[in-house]
């Protein structure tokens, strides 16, 4: 295991556990937001955003975190292991409101500058809790597909259901 996949929903904590994880094993923690976003919650374009990602996963050992559709196909055929951090809504929704109650009290600095507000979060089609609440159910059913032969039997896929079921997993990991 050395070039890994985390995916999950939104607030499943994929960039905590993957920055664990990359330490854990000693190679580089890939954020996918990180490389997507610039000021003012511009995205890259899709050719520039899968040059990056190439660049990115191009070493012999690393751990990416995201689920951006545009590069799945980037990550996954150069990663050897996926894990998916397959939480309940109720979990997701409820780190998801921790994380940005603390992002916007804090003014904390994201990806290019960006900062996260009420607004973008709660209002509009393109806000963060709607878009968790009506995508949840669509990305495990798709995920479930499309990890269920793990590409064939060449990628290791772990799904954990629980934090707990995860944390145990890396704790006992030996590397």
């Amino acid at each position: 295991m050395r070039r890994v996949s985390v995916v999950g929903s939104s607030g499943s904590g994929k960039t905590t556990f993957a920055a664990r994880l990359a330490a854990r094993l000693g190679v580089p923690h890939i954020e996918l937001d990180a490389i997507n976003w610039g000021p003012n919650w511009s995205p890259l374009s899709t050719e520039t955003f899968a040059a990056r990602v190439r660049a990115a996963t191009d070493g012999d050992g690393w751990v990416c975190d995201g689920n951006y559709s545009a590069v799945r196909p980037i990550v996954l055929e150069r990663a050897d292991t996926v894990v998916w951090l397959d939480l309940p809504l109720r979990t997701c929704l409820a780190r998801m409101l921790r994380r940005t109650a603390r992002r916007v009290r804090t003014r904390e600095e994201l990806w290019g500058g960006n900062r996260e507000s009420w607004r973008e979060a709660f209002i509009g089609r393109d806000a963060l809790f709607w878009w968790l609440i009506t995508q949840h159910r669509r990305k495990r059913r798709d995920y479930a597909a499309r990890l269920a032969d793990g590409d064939s039997g060449r990628l290791q896929v772990l799904r954990f259901r629980t934090s707990a079921e995860a944390d145990r997993w890396l704790g006992d990991l030996s590397i």
